[in-house]
């Protein structure tokens, strides 16, 4: 129900026999109020509600762990309708007085792609979430933070562009006005390099007819084909330069960028020579550079380069006139920083009294608003 767009509300309204102010109160309902059962849409007909309900059935998630972070990062393990385990991470600024919050969002139950350096690679590809799970973890993260997130990031479990259809279609939700209303400036979808999915993000531009495109941010983390054949083996089908123009052209609004990720895997990618060949591999592209300390889990052999490692770096970058910036690793110590989620089954204690915070919710409890 959920992952019905307004002009598939209105068919099925009209279909239904039921007046065509209908389908814009349901959809408020859906997304503005964000209910989580049909009984709460109460200027609905209790007949049109019950057969909305049983030709499209609500799929809530329920949050079935909440961790939190010595830095207030919170990690929300959610339960699909047929049990899957998936995460969001909700991330406030460091900075108070911005008084951003941003949420990383899942698009699918492990992910297919197989980046030796994340964890999530380790699961495996599950399924793809529908559009209704997407906008769920948004809508049930804003109930339990007690406030809407600020900025969205299509960072978490999952290559959002393999599930380009559900990914699109929940944007057009997030962004459509009689909802949400989500400006596709502070929305931001990351690719390990889906260059067609790209190339089609690019043709649909805005979702909701915006006419803008959400922001782009590329996981590179490598400047050789060699090391990202390795180490992103997405890179065999599309390799470097084919990335990097299929990045020349998504379509940029003023004063927009493309973003490109690099995780830092010690004796890797972090070479001088690395530092040296990345600018020449970005020229022409309006862009900035995260460099991302690799946060570590178990089994893959890397290492987290040396602070002073990963300074030299970027300096040496800025000497070439490129943005770059350090991301500082939030959320680390709950495995929720940058390639951690991996929806464990067991979650561990509390590391030190006071510390961190675990809520065990579940079993099948859902949110509450």
């Amino acid at each position: 129900m959920r992952g019905l767009l307004p002009a598939e509300l209105a068919a099925w309204v009209a279909a239904a026999g039921a007046p065509a102010y209908r389908a814009e109160q349901i959809f408020r309902w859906l997304h503005g109020k964000t209910v989580e059962t049909v009984d709460q849409m109460v200027n609905v007909p209790p007949a049109l509600r019950q057969a909305l309900s049983d030709a499209h059935p609500l799929r809530p998630l329920t949050v079935d762990v909440i961790q939190t972070a010595r830095d207030g990062t919170r990690k929300l393990r959610w339960r699909t309708h047929d049990g899957r385990a998936i995460e969001s991470v909700l991330i406030p600024d460091e900075d108070a007085e911005r008084n951003r919050l941003t949420l990383c969002v899942s698009s699918q139950v492990g992910c297919a792609l197989d980046c030796r350096f994340c964890a999530t690679a380790t699961l495996g590809f599950g399924r793809h979430l529908g559009a209704d799970e997407i906008v769920e973890q948004i809508y049930r993260a804003s109930a339990l933070a007690g406030r809407r997130p600020t900025n969205l990031v299509f960072m978490g479990m999952g290559e959002p562009l393999h599930n380009y259809d559900n990914l699109t279609r929940a944007l057009a939700l997030l962004e459509h006005p009689w909802g949400a209303g989500f400006s596709p400036r502070r929305i931001t979808v990351s690719t390990a390099g889906l260059v067609s999915g790209i190339d089609k993000l690019a043709a649909a531009k805005s979702v909701a007819g915006q006419g803008s495109a959400p922001n782009l941010a590329i996981s590179l983390n490598a400047t050789t084909d060699e090391v990202r054949d390795r180490i992103m083996p997405i890179n065999k089908r599309w390799p470097i330069a084919a990335l990097l123009d299929a990045a020349r052209r998504f379509p940029l609004s003023h004063g927009r960028r493309v973003t490109f990720e690099y995780v830092m895997l010690g004796g890797v990618n972090d070479s001088d020579a690395d530092a040296d060949r990345l600018p020449g591999l970005l020229r022409g592209i309006p862009s900035k550079v995260n460099l991302i300390p690799w946060n570590g889990f178990a089994g893959p052999e890397f290492v987290r380069p040396p602070a002073e490692r990963i300074r030299s770096f970027q300096e040496r970058l800025r000497a070439a006139g490129v943005a770059v910036y350090i991301r500082s690793p939030r959320g680390d110590d709950i495995d929720a920083a940058c390639g951690q989620l991996a929806a464990r089954p067991d979650v561990d204690a509390p590391k030190a009294p006071g510390d961190l915070a675990t809520i065990r919710v579940g079993p099948w409890l859902p949110t509450t608003s």
